[in-house]
């Protein structure tokens, strides 16, 4: 960390695309005509689509926890920020986090229609997703964000001052892709 900071320390290596997986999902779904196979179907995704936005929530929350931690490495370059530069469109920028907030009205529905029972995300998961929406708006996609110093924490956010347990953390999900082990962390932040 002597010459900068990686904008991502290795958590993309781990990641599954949500939204190509999610549309993946329910086009298999739709090719089922009868109900019978298209509940049995869903039964099967179920807890697959619930370990991909349980992951998906943590690697936001991990995101931040790190944004967090390298803040406080003052003025420090930050590496490999491909999208530095580019042009910024909010729209864009907060496609992805506004899919999974409107799939998760639409999980919580599917979740009852195919299999009679009920579903919620918990409110810390629903913060994190608000959070992460505003932490990339307050910082433009990243396209302004070439020092540690130019990034910009959301005003609730908490100063971080365990900075070696998030360290820890953040090394341990680089080695493994367990992104729920952010959760850990969530009231270290928000």
């Amino acid at each position: 960390m002597i010459d900068g900071v990686q904008f991502d320390p290795g958590f993309i290596r781990h990641l599954t695309a949500f939204v190509p997986t999610i549309e993946y999902m329910y086009s298999t779904l739709e090719r089922f005509k009868n109900f019978g196979q298209k509940k049995l179907q869903f039964k099967m995704f179920y807890p697959k689509i619930q370990e991909l936005l349980s992951n998906y929530i943590g690697f936001y929350l991990g995101c931040m926890l790190w944004a967090a931690y390298i803040k406080t490495l003052d003025n420090k370059p930050i590496l490999n920020n491909l999208c530095f530069g580019g042009d910024y469109s909010e729209s864009e920028s907060l496609e992805e986090v506004n899919f999974i907030i409107e799939y998760v009205d639409k999980f919580t529905k599917d979740v009852k229609y195919y299999l009679g029972q009920n579903f919620s995300l918990d409110s810390s998961s629903r913060n994190i997703l608000a959070a992460y929406a505003e932490f990339l708006k307050l910082n433009c996609g990243f396209t302004q964000v070439q020092t540690t110093n130019d990034l910009q924490m959301p005003a609730g956010f908490k100063t971080l001052h365990e900075t070696e347990a998030v360290l820890a953390v953040v090394e341990k999900v680089t080695e493994t892709g367990e992104f729920t082990r952010f959760y850990q962390l969530y009231e270290k932040l928000l």
